[in-house]
């Protein structure tokens, strides 16, 4: 899997793309400083909501990275 940071403009707050092995988007999440992100056991990511926080904190925006975790 990988994952895509997406920066917002204005009212449209940053989001992350999922994406799979063919790049084919899977999923999506907005997420904002100090909300948990949810939704994540469609994924097989459930219990992994920190990582995964931490990880989109810290990757830059437009950049394509395989999902390790």
């Amino acid at each position: 899997m990988y994952i895509f940071k997406v920066k917002g403009k204005k009212k449209i707050p940053d989001y992350i793309q999922l994406r799979d092995e063919n790049f084919m988007l899977v999923g999506y999440f907005s997420f904002r400083e100090g909300r948990s992100l949810r939704n994540l056991e469609k994924f097989g990511l459930e219990g992994k909501e920190k990582i995964l926080e931490e990880l989109v904190e810290t990757m830059p925006y437009g950049k394509l990275q395989k999902l390790e975790i």
